[in-house]
Protein backbone atom coordinates (compact mmCIF):
# COMPACT_ATOMS: atom_id res chain seq x y z
CA UNK A 1 0.00 0.00 0.00
CA UNK A 2 1.39 3.45 -0.88
CA UNK A 3 1.99 5.76 2.04
CA UNK A 4 -0.44 8.67 2.46
CA UNK A 5 0.88 11.86 0.95
CA UNK A 6 1.79 14.77 3.16
CA UNK A 7 -0.77 17.56 3.05
CA UNK A 8 0.42 20.39 0.82
CA UNK A 9 0.71 23.91 2.25
CA UNK A 10 -2.38 26.05 1.85
CA UNK A 11 -1.80 28.84 -0.63
CA UNK A 12 -2.29 31.59 1.97
CA UNK A 13 0.43 30.00 4.14
CA UNK A 14 2.89 29.49 1.28
CA UNK A 15 5.50 32.21 1.74
CA UNK A 16 7.21 31.39 -1.56
CA UNK A 17 3.94 31.92 -3.43
CA UNK A 18 2.99 35.04 -1.45
CA UNK A 19 6.32 36.66 -2.35
CA UNK A 20 6.13 35.67 -6.01
CA UNK A 21 5.20 37.83 -8.99
CA UNK A 22 1.92 35.93 -9.33
CA UNK A 23 0.82 36.96 -5.84
CA UNK A 24 1.50 40.68 -6.30
CA UNK A 25 -2.25 41.53 -6.39
CA UNK A 26 -2.65 39.79 -3.03
CA UNK A 27 0.18 41.82 -1.52
CA UNK A 28 -1.34 45.04 -2.88
CA UNK A 29 -4.71 44.18 -1.36
CA UNK A 30 -3.00 43.40 1.96
CA UNK A 31 -1.58 46.95 1.99
CA UNK A 32 -5.11 48.25 1.44
CA UNK A 33 -7.02 46.17 3.97
CA UNK A 34 -4.55 45.69 6.83
CA UNK A 35 -4.28 49.47 7.43
CA UNK A 36 -8.06 49.76 7.01
CA UNK A 37 -8.58 47.23 9.80
CA UNK A 38 -6.21 49.02 12.16
CA UNK A 39 -7.66 52.46 11.43
CA UNK A 40 -11.11 51.05 12.21
CA UNK A 41 -9.92 49.48 15.44
CA UNK A 42 -8.43 52.74 16.68
CA UNK A 43 -11.24 54.96 15.36
CA UNK A 44 -8.93 57.05 13.16
CA UNK A 45 -11.36 58.77 10.81
CA UNK A 46 -9.28 61.60 9.42
CA UNK A 47 -5.76 62.96 9.47
CA UNK A 48 -3.69 66.09 8.95
CA UNK A 49 -0.75 65.03 6.79
CA UNK A 50 2.77 66.46 7.05
CA UNK A 51 5.21 66.08 4.14
CA UNK A 52 8.83 67.28 4.11
CA UNK A 53 12.49 66.38 3.85
CA UNK A 54 14.13 63.51 5.70
CA UNK A 55 17.37 65.53 5.78
CA UNK A 56 16.31 68.34 8.10
CA UNK A 57 17.70 68.00 11.64
CA UNK A 58 16.47 69.30 14.98
CA UNK A 59 18.07 72.62 15.89
CA UNK A 60 20.26 71.09 18.62
CA UNK A 61 21.67 68.50 16.19
CA UNK A 62 22.17 71.12 13.45
CA UNK A 63 24.12 73.30 15.87
CA UNK A 64 26.27 70.35 16.92
CA UNK A 65 27.08 69.53 13.28
CA UNK A 66 27.81 73.18 12.52
CA UNK A 67 30.16 73.48 15.49
CA UNK A 68 31.96 70.25 14.51
CA UNK A 69 32.42 71.51 10.94
CA UNK A 70 33.86 74.81 12.17
CA UNK A 71 36.31 73.07 14.50
CA UNK A 72 37.45 70.71 11.75
CA UNK A 73 38.09 73.64 9.41
CA UNK A 74 40.22 75.36 12.06
CA UNK A 75 42.39 72.32 12.77
CA UNK A 76 42.98 71.20 9.18
CA UNK A 77 44.22 72.81 6.03
CA UNK A 78 41.30 74.08 3.99
CA UNK A 79 40.18 71.85 1.16
CA UNK A 80 37.23 71.69 -1.20
CA UNK A 81 35.76 68.78 0.80
CA UNK A 82 36.02 70.66 4.08
CA UNK A 83 34.46 73.77 2.57
CA UNK A 84 31.57 71.72 1.25
CA UNK A 85 31.10 70.19 4.69
CA UNK A 86 31.02 73.60 6.34
CA UNK A 87 28.58 74.95 3.72
CA UNK A 88 26.33 71.94 4.27
CA UNK A 89 26.43 72.53 8.03
CA UNK A 90 25.50 76.19 7.54
CA UNK A 91 22.57 75.21 5.30
CA UNK A 92 21.52 72.65 7.87
CA UNK A 93 21.46 75.31 10.55
CA UNK A 94 19.17 77.48 8.41
CA UNK A 95 16.86 74.56 7.57
CA UNK A 96 16.64 73.31 11.16
CA UNK A 97 14.07 75.95 12.00
CA UNK A 98 11.61 74.02 9.81
CA UNK A 99 12.01 70.97 12.07
CA UNK A 100 11.18 73.12 15.07
CA UNK A 101 8.25 74.76 13.27
CA UNK A 102 6.83 71.38 12.18
CA UNK A 103 7.07 70.15 15.76
CA UNK A 104 5.22 73.20 17.05
CA UNK A 105 2.54 73.09 14.36
CA UNK A 106 1.86 69.40 15.00
CA UNK A 107 1.69 70.13 18.75
CA UNK A 108 -0.86 72.92 18.19
CA UNK A 109 -3.02 70.75 15.93
CA UNK A 110 -2.96 67.82 18.35
CA UNK A 111 -3.71 69.96 21.41
CA UNK A 112 -6.70 71.45 19.58
CA UNK A 113 -7.87 68.04 18.36
CA UNK A 114 -7.94 66.75 21.93
CA UNK A 115 -10.44 69.47 22.90
CA UNK A 116 -13.01 68.35 20.31
CA UNK A 117 -14.30 65.35 22.22
CA UNK A 118 -15.16 63.50 19.03
CA UNK A 119 -12.77 60.56 19.12
CA UNK A 120 -9.59 60.58 17.06
CA UNK A 121 -10.22 63.58 14.81
CA UNK A 122 -7.54 65.30 12.71
CA UNK A 123 -4.73 63.00 13.80
CA UNK A 124 -1.23 64.06 12.75
CA UNK A 125 0.10 61.73 10.05
CA UNK A 126 3.59 61.60 8.56
CA UNK A 127 5.68 59.35 6.35
CA UNK A 128 7.08 57.81 9.51
CA UNK A 129 10.78 58.48 8.91
CA UNK A 130 13.29 61.10 10.11
CA UNK A 131 13.43 64.84 9.45
CA UNK A 132 10.13 66.69 9.09
CA UNK A 133 8.27 63.39 9.49
CA UNK A 134 9.86 62.85 12.88
CA UNK A 135 9.11 66.45 13.83
CA UNK A 136 5.40 66.00 13.11
CA UNK A 137 5.12 62.81 15.17
CA UNK A 138 7.19 64.43 17.91
CA UNK A 139 4.88 67.43 18.12
CA UNK A 140 1.84 65.18 18.48
CA UNK A 141 3.62 63.29 21.27
CA UNK A 142 4.44 66.54 23.08
CA UNK A 143 0.72 67.35 23.09
CA UNK A 144 -0.08 63.91 24.52
CA UNK A 145 -1.92 62.70 21.43
CA UNK A 146 -1.60 59.82 18.96
CA UNK A 147 -0.01 60.09 15.53
CA UNK A 148 0.28 57.95 12.41
CA UNK A 149 3.45 56.91 10.58
CA UNK A 150 3.14 55.55 7.03
CA UNK A 151 6.66 54.27 6.43
CA UNK A 152 8.09 52.83 3.21
CA UNK A 153 10.74 50.14 2.77
CA UNK A 154 13.69 51.65 0.90
CA UNK A 155 17.16 50.38 -0.03
CA UNK A 156 18.62 52.95 2.38
CA UNK A 157 16.54 51.37 5.15
CA UNK A 158 14.39 54.24 6.35
CA UNK A 159 13.39 53.25 9.86
CA UNK A 160 10.29 54.44 11.77
CA UNK A 161 10.98 57.36 14.08
CA UNK A 162 10.57 56.97 17.83
CA UNK A 163 7.48 59.19 18.18
CA UNK A 164 4.87 57.27 16.15
CA UNK A 165 2.03 55.69 18.12
CA UNK A 166 2.94 52.01 18.10
CA UNK A 167 -0.50 50.79 17.01
CA UNK A 168 -0.49 53.30 14.11
CA UNK A 169 2.99 52.47 12.81
CA UNK A 170 2.74 51.09 9.25
CA UNK A 171 5.29 49.71 6.79
CA UNK A 172 4.55 49.76 3.05
CA UNK A 173 6.26 48.17 0.08
CA UNK A 174 4.22 49.92 -2.62
CA UNK A 175 4.50 53.68 -2.93
CA UNK A 176 1.05 53.98 -4.51
CA UNK A 177 -0.66 52.19 -1.62
CA UNK A 178 1.14 54.41 0.85
CA UNK A 179 0.01 57.46 -1.14
CA UNK A 180 -3.54 56.16 -1.14
CA UNK A 181 -3.61 56.14 2.67
CA UNK A 182 -2.04 59.59 2.81
CA UNK A 183 -4.80 61.01 0.60
CA UNK A 184 -7.79 58.92 1.66
CA UNK A 185 -7.90 59.96 5.32
CA UNK A 186 -6.46 63.46 4.90
CA UNK A 187 -8.57 66.48 5.77
CA UNK A 188 -5.61 68.85 5.41
CA UNK A 189 -2.12 68.71 3.95
CA UNK A 190 1.01 70.59 5.10
CA UNK A 191 4.07 70.68 2.84
CA UNK A 192 7.37 71.61 4.48
CA UNK A 193 10.59 72.11 2.51
CA UNK A 194 11.71 68.91 0.83
CA UNK A 195 13.16 67.29 -2.25
CA UNK A 196 11.98 64.93 -5.00
CA UNK A 197 9.69 62.88 -2.75
CA UNK A 198 8.03 65.91 -1.16
CA UNK A 199 7.52 67.60 -4.53
CA UNK A 200 6.09 64.38 -5.96
CA UNK A 201 3.59 64.09 -3.09
CA UNK A 202 2.63 67.76 -3.33
CA UNK A 203 1.97 67.72 -7.07
CA UNK A 204 0.12 64.41 -7.01
CA UNK A 205 -2.35 65.67 -4.41
CA UNK A 206 -2.74 69.06 -6.14
CA UNK A 207 -3.41 67.26 -9.42
CA UNK A 208 -6.11 65.14 -7.77
CA UNK A 209 -7.72 68.28 -6.33
CA UNK A 210 -7.43 70.20 -9.62
CA UNK A 211 -8.99 67.36 -11.62
CA UNK A 212 -11.65 66.72 -8.93
CA UNK A 213 -10.53 63.17 -8.32
CA UNK A 214 -10.45 64.34 -4.70
CA UNK A 215 -13.91 65.80 -4.08
CA UNK A 216 -13.68 66.52 -0.37
CA UNK A 217 -12.48 69.97 0.69
CA UNK A 218 -8.73 69.69 1.36
CA UNK A 219 -6.88 72.74 2.67
CA UNK A 220 -3.25 72.64 1.50
CA UNK A 221 -0.60 74.63 3.36
CA UNK A 222 2.78 75.17 1.70
CA UNK A 223 5.09 76.06 4.56
CA UNK A 224 8.18 78.21 4.05
CA UNK A 225 7.54 80.58 1.11
CA UNK A 226 11.20 81.67 0.91
CA UNK A 227 12.21 78.11 0.14
CA UNK A 228 9.30 77.13 -2.09
CA UNK A 229 9.18 80.28 -4.21
CA UNK A 230 12.83 79.71 -5.08
CA UNK A 231 12.23 76.03 -5.92
CA UNK A 232 8.86 76.28 -7.70
CA UNK A 233 7.59 79.24 -9.74
CA UNK A 234 3.82 78.75 -9.66
CA UNK A 235 3.21 82.17 -11.19
CA UNK A 236 5.24 81.15 -14.23
CA UNK A 237 2.84 78.25 -14.81
CA UNK A 238 0.01 80.78 -14.96
CA UNK A 239 1.97 83.10 -17.28
CA UNK A 240 2.67 80.24 -19.68
CA UNK A 241 -0.94 79.13 -19.56
CA UNK A 242 -0.26 75.61 -18.28
CA UNK A 243 -2.47 76.18 -15.22
CA UNK A 244 -5.21 78.71 -14.59
CA UNK A 245 -5.01 81.53 -12.05
CA UNK A 246 -7.86 79.79 -10.23
CA UNK A 247 -5.54 76.82 -9.59
CA UNK A 248 -3.39 79.00 -7.33
CA UNK A 249 -6.26 78.96 -4.84
CA UNK A 250 -5.69 75.25 -4.22
CA UNK A 251 -2.97 76.11 -1.68
CA UNK A 252 -1.86 78.81 0.75
CA UNK A 253 1.62 79.87 1.86
CA UNK A 254 2.48 80.28 5.56
CA UNK A 255 5.69 80.91 7.45
CA UNK A 256 4.86 80.63 11.17
CA UNK A 257 3.30 77.72 13.06
CA UNK A 258 0.65 79.93 14.69
CA UNK A 259 -0.55 81.47 11.42
CA UNK A 260 -0.69 78.08 9.72
CA UNK A 261 -2.57 76.60 12.67
CA UNK A 262 -5.08 79.46 12.84
CA UNK A 263 -5.85 78.99 9.14
CA UNK A 264 -6.19 75.20 9.40
CA UNK A 265 -8.33 75.34 12.53
CA UNK A 266 -10.74 77.81 10.91
CA UNK A 267 -10.91 75.76 7.70
CA UNK A 268 -11.42 72.43 9.46
CA UNK A 269 -14.04 73.82 11.80
CA UNK A 270 -15.93 75.38 8.89
CA UNK A 271 -15.65 72.38 6.58
CA UNK A 272 -15.92 69.42 8.93
CA UNK A 273 -17.22 70.51 12.33
CA UNK A 274 -20.16 72.72 11.29
CA UNK A 275 -21.87 70.28 8.94
CA UNK A 276 -20.57 71.79 5.71
CA UNK A 277 -19.23 69.40 3.08
CA UNK A 278 -18.44 69.29 -0.61
CA UNK A 279 -21.22 70.56 -2.94
CA UNK A 280 -24.24 68.24 -3.03
CA UNK A 281 -24.10 68.16 -6.83
CA UNK A 282 -20.67 66.50 -6.79
CA UNK A 283 -20.76 62.91 -8.05
CA UNK A 284 -20.50 60.24 -5.37
CA UNK A 285 -17.43 58.02 -5.22
CA UNK A 286 -17.10 54.57 -3.65
CA UNK A 287 -16.14 54.74 0.00
CA UNK A 288 -14.23 52.35 2.23
CA UNK A 289 -16.00 52.17 5.56
CA UNK A 290 -13.97 53.27 8.55
CA UNK A 291 -16.73 52.50 11.03
CA UNK A 292 -14.96 51.39 14.23
CA UNK A 293 -14.98 47.75 15.18
CA UNK A 294 -14.33 46.27 18.61
CA UNK A 295 -10.50 45.96 18.82
CA UNK A 296 -10.89 42.94 21.11
CA UNK A 297 -13.10 41.16 18.60
CA UNK A 298 -11.98 42.19 15.11
CA UNK A 299 -14.23 41.07 12.30
CA UNK A 300 -12.97 38.47 9.87
CA UNK A 301 -12.14 39.68 6.33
Amino acid sequence: MPKPRKRPEKAYNDSEFLNSTDARPIRILAELFEPLRRFRQHDVRDTVVFFGSTRIHPMAEARRLHKAAQQTTKTRRSSAALRRRQEAAERGLIMARYYEDATELARLITAWSKTLGEGNRFIVCSGGGPGIMEAANRGATLAGGPSVGLNISLPLEQFPNAYITEELNFEFHYFFMRKFWFAYLAKALIIFPGGFGTIDELFEVMTLVQTRKILKPLPIVIYGPDYWREILDFDALVRWGTISEEDLKIFRFFDTPQEAFDYLREELEQLYLRGERAPKSAPRTPQISLKPVNPAKPKDP
